[in-house]
């Protein structure tokens, strides 16, 4: 029983000792992930800036220029679309109501 008690304890002392080396890891590879994203949020907002300077720098006139270029909506057809090679499905006769 002491043998048992004594190879618990070893394993005991080994998990809590990987369990303190893991801990550490993770530490580090949050501070490193932190780390990473505040550069990665300035480099967006740089990016960001410089677009909206390019874009007021532009004007008005890519403005005039996107209105004059309208884009088609798809979802509707075009009359003559599908080549005039459809029939039209001939109406329902009415049914004759009884008074």
């Amino acid at each position: 029983m002491d043998r048992l008690n004594a190879k618990l304890y070893l394993q005991n002392c080994y998990i809590m000792k990987e369990n303190e080396r893991l801990r550490k890891k993770a530490l580090l590879l949050n501070q490193e992930n932190q780390a990473l994203l505040t550069e990665l949020k300035q480099r967006l907002a740089k990016t960001a800036a410089a677009n909206t300077n390019s874009a007021k720098a532009k004007g008005n006139a890519a403005a005039a220029a996107s209105n004059r270029a309208a884009i088609p909506d798809l979802n509707t057809a075009a009359p003559g679309a599908h080549g005039g090679h459809e029939q039209k499905a001939a109406p329902k006769p009415k049914k004759a109501v009884a008074n």
